[in-house]
C-alpha cells in the first residue's frame, strides 16, 4: 500500500466513525408477527448461485459524500460508473433469445429456441446461476472489472426483436470526459453475437493497453445419457491447426493447458452444442481449465478460459456463438469451426465430414423421417460398394472350391510347410487366385463402416427424432432398464436393453452363419466369427439407436445381395473357371513377386533347419570333448 492510499483509507474511517457518532438515526424497534418470525427461523434451503460481488453495493446506506470517497479511491477514474441501478432487457432472433443486464453491459442469459432440453424446457447455454463472464483491466488502482461497473443503454424497452441492423449499446460515463462503450449485434437469424468495446478518451489508464477476457462455465446436461455427455465434451481451439483439451472422466480432476501461440477461436463443447469467442484478430494465447464434476451431477465439465485481449487504438472486437454443433451453420462462422464436430480419425474424418454428412443433407430435402434416411443411405452405399461385394464374394467361393485341394496337400507335405506353401502358391497361380484378394473389399470398406461410429453420435439432425418406438434416434433405445448395479453386467452392458442391438446381433450373426457356408474357415477361427457380434452387442448397447439401425439394415442388404449372387454364381460355375485358368496358365512363367515370395519361404525354412540342428549340438554349458 503506497503513502496516498494510506491517507485515502484513514480520512475514510475517519469520516464513517464521525457519521455513525454523531449523525446516524436511532434504531427502532420492530415487532415482526408470529407467522413472519417462524419463516425467518426455518432453514434455508434454497441452492447457492454465483454472487456478482459489488464493493460499492455495500455503502449504499452512506451519505452521497462518503460513497463518492469510497468510490474514488477504489475505483480511480472508473468510480462514476461503480454504482448504479441494474436493469435487464432481452433481444431476440428467430433462434436465440438473449438478455442483457446494464450491470456490466454484457449478456447474461442466452436460450435456443429451436431445441429442447432431455424432459422438457429449452436449452441454455449461459445463465446468471452457472457462468460468470469478466473482463478486467488492470489499473493505478489495481485491477477492475469492467463488467461489473454500471452502464446506461441505448434501449429503453423491455424487449426487442432483432434484424439484420439491431445494435445496443451500453455506455459508462467515467471521470474527465472518458467512456466505455460497448456494442453488440444479432443478426435476424443465426447463433453470432457481434461484440466491440471501446474505450474513448481513455488513452494511459489500462495499463499494457491489454485486458484480460475470463470466462467460467458449468456446462449443463440436456441430453438423456449425461455419462455420454460428459465422455464427448471438450475444449476445441484453433492455432494454425484443430487441437482440443479434453479432460478423462475421474470425478474431481482438473486439466490445464497454456496455449502461447495466436488463438483464432476456443469453443466449450458439449455433445451437440457450443458457447464460444471468435477472436477478430487472434488473440496472443489463452489458459484453459477443466474440471469433470460428481458423476451424479448434472453438470457436464466445468470450464474456464482465461484470454489477454489487447487494445487496439483503445478497442477491441470479437463475436460470440452460442449454438447448435451443425456442419451447416458452423461453417459459415470461422476457419475449420465445423470441427468442433467429432467426425473421428483422420482416415474416417473425410468420408465423414464430406461424404456421409452432406448426402445426409441432402436426403434431408426429401424425408423428415430420419429412419427412411438411414435405410436409403444404406441402400446407396451398399449399390456404390456391390463390385466389392461381389469380388469378396467370388475369392471366397475360389478357396471353398479349392479346399479339398489344399486340404491334399496338407496330407502329402504333413510338417513340411516349406513345401507345402510352395506348392500352395504354385497352385494358385494355375487356378488364378489371390488368397488376399478376398480381404482387400473389405478393408476398403472399412473407413466408412468406421466412420459411421463417429457420424451417429455427433449428428445433431438424429437429436430427439423419434423413429418405431424409439423416441430418439441419438441415444439408446432402452427397452428394458433397471437401477440396481449388477456387478460386471452394469460396468460392461448397461443398466438397460436396447432393442436395435439385439436385432442388430441376430442379423449379424445370420450374416456370419451366410458367409460359412462360402468360406473355406475350419477350426477355432470359425467359432471365433460368431464371437464377434456378441461382443458388439455389449460394446453398441449404450452407442445411438440409429447407429444400430444402420448396421441392422447394413447387414441385411448385405445378406440379400449374396442371395442373389449365388442364385447366378454357384461353386460348379466357379470349379469350371478355375479349370480354365488351369489350362490357361499352364505355361505361365512365374511373376516377380511369387519368385520373391518362394525365395523367402525357401529362406525361412533353410533358417529354422540351422536352428533345430544348433539346438542338437552340445549341451548348453558343456564343451565338446577333444579326440
Amino acid at each position: 500500500m503506497d503513502k496516498n492510499q494510506a491517507i485515502g483509507f484513514a480520512l475514510l474511517a475517519l469520516l464513517l466513525i464521525v457519521y455513525f457518532q454523531f449523525f446516524a438515526p436511532e434504531p427502532v424497534p420492530v415487532t415482526e408477527p408470529a407467522s413472519v418470525q417462524e419463516e425467518n427461523s426455518a432453514p434455508n434451503t434454497q441452492q447457492p448461485v454465483l454472487e456478482n460481488k459489488q464493493p460499492a453495493a455495500t455503502l449504499d446506506s452512506l451519505p452521497d459524500s462518503v460513497q463518492n470517497a469510497a468510490n474514488r479511491q477504489q475505483f480511480g477514474v472508473f468510480a462514476a460508473a461503480a454504482s448504479g441501478e441494474e436493469r435487464t432487457f432481452t433481444l431476440e432472433n428467430e433462434n436465440m433469445r438473449v438478455r442483457f443486464s446494464t450491470q456490466g453491459g454484457r449478456p447474461v442469459f442466452v436460450q435456443m429456441k429451436d431445441y429442447e432440453a432431455y424432459g422438457g424446457g429449452a436449452v441454455d447455454l449461459l445463465t446468471p446461476e452457472t457462468s460468470e463472464i469478466r473482463l478486467v483491466a488492470p489499473t493505478a488502482q489495481g485491477e477492475i472489472d469492467l463488467y461489473k461497473l454500471f452502464y446506461s443503454s441505448s434501449s429503453n424497452d423491455q424487449q426487442l426483436t432483432a434484424d439484420d441492423t439491431t445494435t445496443v449499446e451500453f455506455v459508462a460515463n467515467l471521470e474527465g470526459g472518458r467512456k466505455i462503450r460497448q456494442t453488440y449485434r444479432l443478426a435476424g437469424q443465426g447463433y453470432e453475437i457481434f461484440y466491440k468495446i471501446s474505450l474513448e478518451n481513455a488513452s494511459g489508464i489500462i495499463q499494457d493497453e491489454t485486458l484480460t477476457f475470463l470466462w467460467n462455465d458449468e456446462l449443463q446436461v440436456v441430453e438423456k445419457d449425461g455419462k455420454e455427455s460428459r465422455t464427448r465434451g471438450s475444449v476445441k481451439y484453433y492455432t494454425d491447426e484443430l487441437d482440443d483439451l479434453t479432460l478423462l472422466q475421474t470425478p474431481g480432476e482438473t486439466e490445464t493447458e497454456l496455449i502461447e501461440e495466436p488463438v483464432v477461436w476456443l469453443a466449450m463443447k458439449q455433445r451437440f452444442f457450443s458457447s464460444s469467442i471468435i477472436a477478430e484478430e487472434a488473440f496472443p494465447k489463452a489458459l484453459i481449465t477443466l474440471e469433470a464434476p460428481p458423476e451424479a451431477s448434472n453438470i457436464v465439465q466445468t470450464i474456464g478460459l482465461q484470454v489477454p485481449t489487447p487494445l487496439n487504438n483503445g478497442s477491441f472486437s470479437f463475436k460470440y456463438y452460442f449454438g447448435p454443433n451443425d456442419q451447416r451453420i458452423m461453417e459459415t462462422v470461422a476457419v475449420d469451426f465445423e470441427d468442433n464436430i467429432d467426425w473421428g480419425y483422420f482416415i474416417v474424418k473425410p468420408i465423414s465430414k464430406h461424404v456421409i454428412s452432406p448426402l445426409f443433407h441432402f436426403l434431408e430435402r426429401f424425408s423428415s423421417n430420419y429412419g427412411l434416411i438411414i435405410v436409403i443411405v444404406v441402400l446407396i452405399l451398399k449399390t456404390a460398394l456391390f463390385p466389392l461385394t461381389y469380388k469378396s464374394y467370388i475369392s471366397m467361393g475360389k478357396m471353398k472350391v479349392l479346399k479339398p485341394e489344399l486340404d491334399e496337400l496338407k496330407e502329402k507335405h504333413g510338417d513340411d510347410m516349406a513345401a507345402m506353401q510352395k506348392e500352395q502358391m504354385q497352385l494358385y497361380q494355375k487356378v488364378g487366385v489371390n488368397p488376399i484378394s478376398g480381404c482387400i473389399p473389405m478393408v476398403l470398406q472399412m473407413p466408412i463402416l468406421l466412420s459411421m461410429f463417429f457420424f451417429f453420435p455427433n449428428s445433431i439432425e438424429l437429436r430427439q427424432e423419434p423413429f418405431w418406438w424409439t423416441d430418439d434416434l441419438s441415444t439408446y433405445d432402452a427397452i428394458v432398464s433397471w437401477n440396481a448395479n449388477i456387478p460386471l453386467v452394469s460396468d460392461f452392458y448397461g443398466n438397460h436393453i436396447s432393442l436395435f442391438v439385439l436385432l442388430m446381433t441376430l442379423s449379424q450373426l445370420l450374416y456370419t452363419w451366410s458367409n460359412s457356408q462360402v468360406t473355406s474357415v475350419q477350426g477355432p477361427m470359425k467359432s471365433l466369427q460368431y464371437a464377434m457380434p456378441v461382443m458388439f452387442m455389449f460394446i453398441l448397447n449404450s452407442f445411438p439407436a440409429a447407429l444400430s439401425f444402420y448396421y441392422l439394415v447394413s447387414n441385411l442388404v448385405t445378406f440379400g445381395q449374396q442371395a442373389i449372387i449365388r442364385r447366378f454364381v454357384d461353386d460348379d460355375k466357379i470349379r469350371q473357371k478355375l479349370e480354365e485358368n488351369k489350362k490357361k496358365n499352364k505355361n505361365k512363367k512365374k511373376s516377380k513377386f511369387q519368385m520373391k515370395l518362394e525365395e523367402a519361404m525357401k529362406a525361412t525354412e533353410e533358417n529354422k533347419k540351422n536352428k533345430s540342428s544348433n539346438r542338437g549340438g552340445s549341451p548348453r554349458g558343456t564343451a565338446p570333448r577333444k579326440s
